[in-house]
């Protein structure tokens, strides 16, 4: 039933029966934004040469589907893949446990809502009872109403209310209790996997694959040959055997498909762990993942890249410089005439019979971010191209001829009038006729009208004195033709789709841009699912693999088969592990602060890169910190920081002496000295790097000059700027160390420096 109800090539319902096989999900490719899977089935050779293969998500990209044989009879091949969807009747025993409990919660909600109105209606009605004396005649006298009956009656209204008031409040907190037990179920139920059934009808994705006839070659496979022994006895059981494993061979066969997803994502993160004194460390790559592809993951083997899964590859256009006076550059046409014969190309599919009308979609309201509509080719007259005709490039519909009116729009009917009568449909072979007729017609008048147009549209143009759409002078006030230029969105020739033959005759085997998300169309579930992954908030101190892996990409494989289910948040899957030279240093900038900072030296020496995000620092098995690690190339090195060192101690002091230099005392020298002690506490040697900073000079009338042992940086970075000075001290276990240094500034002795003379 569900081969003859397929959206896409419909089959006869007298044809044979397409046998339908599972598929199991192998391998995932997760890329920067987006997943490719491949799915294996070991099917048996259908024998008409055609086969449906389930399991696949709804949510995959039916352009990137791909499908071919690794293993069968020779000369097996897919000639066609074409993606149907299914719908699938659940029965309740087949929707998730979650969602029969979120329907039983719903319906307690509803009933104690009911009684809760209920009792609420009650006190209502209690509250308006009212005693109502009988109306009394016009000659009857006064009566005399009894203080008891008053009295009984407030009373029973006051106990039916005490009672009526206590059921409410009951329900009222009941009624608070269901109301939460369905948030949090509607909750878990869109936080759990997207791969179950979860209406009791749902529409999933089949592949329709055809195959080609297998060459059928009698192999006679291995036989005794010259070398054997002829006399040698020949063991039934074995000849069975080898006929039975070539039939197998011959009848079965693997097929491996391959499909995108959009909505998967992954980002870096790390465990390093480092021993005091060890010049190695382990840094495993646990990544975290998160999809929403309508499948879970279970048990695949998981790569991840840092490339694009879906880029364009324009090349770049180059314009040419001009010496002169200004000249606008003309505007590119992006127009060709269509092929001759274009119309005969769907003759055949024509010839196939009349086809089902496709259903109507019903109008909804456009959801909220949804993909703006395709722009449409501007008019002369401020028209577009889709009011005046249904085709977009004006390949089918040939435009109105210079100087003629435009077709005016039907008038609408009158209120009340009735509507007009539809018109006899003619015989099937009459209408075929008649559309081909029409459509080639059509067609060749399309070639010659707006190929004339456009060789006119330059004379048109200037003759109008201001462009397309401009008036002229004494013509009634009617606008002169001019040809539809094209949009910016009609030359983006790779985002063009090709019109197939369920589109109107005149646009058959044209190009236009895509119908998906126009005005009025609500996304897809699959650009929903991604857009709502994209909006996932990232991990403290993760970096997306795009930012970090720059101009190169990478790929890490997975070492163990992984599961993760398609729930939309981040699973953290361990990847593997990369070995890389770690140790230990001490960095201090006592000229900002009289603290020692601890840092790990990363030298990566392997071919790998690390991409930047967090590290989960665990030093001599204690966990230190989570930070954030930057990208380390390979060969390159980087510092991680681990925060501040108690255990070292440092402190500065500095001196400014101030004189005159020179034969008449014309210079002024300020010799500032920096005087540095360091104390090393630990239970271990430890190498302090100090940092200290000169000033340059900008003027060539100052000189500077510098007296110590420091060294500047070999590569100036943000971090050290080229002022900045460097010592390298090694400390062991209670060692002390003192350094001095400094530098003179000599300077014109009727100049002083902005901001005073003094230095530090």
């Amino acid at each position: 039933m569900n081969d003859q109800h397929s959206a896409g090539g419909r089959e006869r319902s007298d044809g044979p029966a397409v046998p339908a096989h599972p598929s199991v999900l192998d391998s995932v490719v997760v890329y920067a934004s987006g997943a490719v899977c491949r799915r294996r089935a070991r099917v048996a050779l259908p024998p008409g040469g055609r086969l449906r293969l389930t399991g696949l998500p709804q949510a995959l990209d039916g352009r990137s589907l791909r499908a071919r044989v690794l293993d069968g009879p020779p000369g097996t091949a897919v000639t066609e893949a074409r993606l149907e969807p299914v719908a699938e009747l659940r029965t309740p025993a087949e929707l998730p446990e979650l969602r029969a409990q979120l329907d039983e919660a719903r319906e307690h909600e509803c009933a104690v809502r009911e009684r809760h109105r209920l009792v609420l209606t009650a006190i209502a009605e209690t509250t308006a009872l009212r005693a109502v004396p009988p109306q009394r005649r016009r000659d009857e006298p006064l009566r005399r109403t009894p203080a008891d009956a008053w009295l009984e009656l407030a009373e029973f209204v006051d106990e039916r209310l005490a009672r009526l008031h206590g059921r409410a409040g009951e329900l009222t907190r009941e009624l608070e209790l269901a109301e939460h037990e369905t948030e949090v179920l509607t909750d878990r139920l869109e936080r759990s996997s997207t791969a179950g059934p979860v209406h009791p009808v749902e529409t999933s994705a089949t592949v329709l694959l055809t195959l080609t006839p297998p060459h059928l070659a009698t192999d006679p496979g291995p036989g005794p040959g010259p070398s054997a022994d002829p006399d040698a006895p020949i063991s039934p059981d074995a000849s069975d055997a080898n006929s039975n494993a070539n039939a197998t061979n011959a009848t079965e066969l693997d097929i491996e498909l391959e499909y995108g997803v959009p909505a998967a994502r992954w980002v870096p993160a790390y465990r390093l762990s480092y021993r005091q004194g060890s010049d190695t460390g382990q840094l495993v790559l646990r990544a975290s993942v998160a999809q929403r592809t309508g499948e879970d993951w279970t048990g695949v083997r998981l790569a991840l890249s840092s490339a694009d899964l879906d880029r364009r590859t324009d090349l770049p256009r180059l314009r040419s410089l001009r010496i002169g006076r200004s000249q606008p550059a003309p505007p590119p046409s992006g127009w060709r005439e269509p092929p001759a014969g274009l119309t005969d190309l769907f003759a055949g599919y024509d010839a196939a019979g009349p086809r089902p009308e496709p259903r109507r979609p019903v109008p909804l309201p456009v959801a909220v971010g949804a993909a703006p509509a395709a722009p449409l080719m501007p008019l002369a007259g401020g028209t577009r191209a889709a009011d005046e005709a249904p085709d977009f490039l004006g390949y089918g519909a040939p435009p109105p001829q210079p100087g003629g009116p435009m077709p005016a729009p039907p008038m609408p009917a009158p209120p009340g009038a009735p509507a007009p009568a539809p018109a006899a449909a003619p015989a099937p072979a009459a209408r075929r006729a008649r559309a081909s007729r029409s459509a080639a017609a059509s067609a060749r008048g399309a070639q010659a009208g707006y190929a004339e147009a456009m060789a006119g549209a330059g004379t048109g143009a200037r003759a109008g004195g201001g462009g397309a759409g401009g008036l002229t002078a004494d013509t009634g006030g009617e606008r002169p033709f001019a040809p539809p230029a094209p949009d910016a969105a009609l030359l983006d020739y790779p985002a063009l789709v090709l019109a197939g033959p369920e589109a109107p005759a005149a646009r058959r085997g044209t190009l236009g841009p895509p119908s998906a998300g126009r005005a009025g169309e609500a996304p897809s579930p699959a650009a929903s699912a991604a857009r709502a992954l994209i909006a996932l908030p990232l991990p403290r101190h993760a970096v997306p693999p795009r930012v970090s892996a720059g101009s190169f990409n990478h790929r890490f494989d997975a070492a163990a088969p992984a599961d993760i289910p398609s729930d939309g948040t981040w699973h953290t899957v361990t990847v593997g592990e990369i070995p890389l030279s770690v140790r230990s240093e001490y960095v201090t900038v006592p000229s900002v602060e009289e603290k020692v900072y601890g840092t790990l030296v990363l030298d990566n020496r392997t071919a790998q890169a690390v991409l930047a995000g967090p590290v989960e620092v665990t030093v001599d098995d204690e966990f230190l910190l989570t930070a954030a690690l930057p990208t380390l190339a390979p060969g390159g090195t980087q510092r991680l920081g681990t925060g501040v060192t108690e255990g070292i101690e440092v402190a500065r002091r500095t001196e400014l002496h101030e004189s005159t230099a020179g034969m008449l005392n014309n210079s002024t020298v300020l010799d500032h000295r920096v005087h540095v002690e360091l104390v090393n506490r630990l239970g271990r040697a430890a190498t302090v790097e100090v940092r200290e900073r000169v000033p340059v000079a900008s003027e060539a009338d100052i000189r500077i000059e510098e007296r110590a042992a420091w060294h500047a940086p070999t590569v100036p970075s943000p971090e050290c700027p080229p002022s900045t000075r460097l010592w390298r001290v090694d400390l062991p276990p209670g060692g002390r160390a003192e350094l001095d240094g400094g530098y003179q500034i000599r300077i014109p002795a009727g100049k002083a420096i902005v901001g005073g003379n003094r230095r530090n």
